[in-house]
């Protein structure tokens, strides 16, 4: 019976539970304020040895112009409160896998070496709940291009999207109507806050670019202050006292 219980005991303990994989060894994290703020401090984080360092020095990066939701992700959806939907302009908030890049270029900034894919007048990326290829990234034949299409194309060479880095939110599968197309990307301006995407100034999204390792298994935090201080051990985050410079 005392068996029985230790091991109870172990699945139950914040380590057991954590949706963090072993295998993820890097680490961006972004705070805001609160549930309704539109910007954000953010921060690369390498994990050697079981120790998160800080990676980088912290950034601004601007959010929905509407603050935040729970998204769907590695973790956040189980949370209670408001969750993202389709045109509500909030980000999704949690824990999330770090997709593809996709770029306009034929090749990366100088120093990367991350999966991406060159976007052309060919490709689209679903937004409308009542497709059935809802928040996917679909590559089309131009001569028989389907009806939705000019509705869907990713724009190309529109210069804030020069480099999209996909944030895996309600992608393992998609719900209709739970939120689509969440990336990194360029800011439109430095106060200009968006539709659910977290953007950054052009030099700031080079640098996450050129430090992503496909076999570092990077991941994204996006949380309110109060959150993280709530789920950075159950989630195996780091500490906050190593999060001076985004964590005020």
């Amino acid at each position: 019976m005392r068996f029985i219980l230790l091991a109870a005991l172990i699945s139950a303990s914040p380590l057991a539970a954590s949706p963090l994989p072993d295998s993820s060894r890097q680490l961006v994290i972004a705070i805001a304020d609160e549930w309704d703020s539109s910007t954000a401090r953010m921060q690369l984080f390498q994990r050697e040895g079981g120790t998160w360092s800080p990676a980088s020095a912290p950034v601004s990066v601007l959010l929905g112009k509407n603050g935040l939701a729970w998204g769907r992700g590695v973790a956040g959806q189980e949370q209670a409160g408001l969750a993202k939907r389709e045109s509500d302009a909030r980000a999704p908030a949690g824990l999330f896998q770090i997709g593809k890049i996709y770029t306009f270029d034929p090749v990366l900034p100088g120093g990367a070496h991350y999966p991406f894919h060159q976007v052309t007048t060919a490709d689209a990326w679903i937004d409308d709940p009542n497709n059935p290829l809802y928040n996917r990234h679909i590559v089309i034949d131009p001569a028989d291009p389907p009806s939705w299409f000019e509705s869907q194309k990713m724009r190309h060479n529109d210069p804030p999207h020069r480099w999209l880095i996909e944030i895996r939110h309600n992608a393992d599968p998609p719900i209709p109507g739970a939120g689509s197309a969440i990336f990194f990307h360029i800011r439109r301006g430095p106060d200009r806050k968006t539709a659910g995407c977290t953007t950054m100034a052009e030099p700031a999204i080079v640098a996450l670019i050129r430090w992503l390792r496909e076999e570092d298994h990077p991941h994204y935090v996006l949380l309110p202050r109060e959150a993280y201080l709530q789920l950075w051990k159950p989630w195996r985050l780091p500490d906050p006292s190593s999060l001076t410079g985004i964590l005020r």
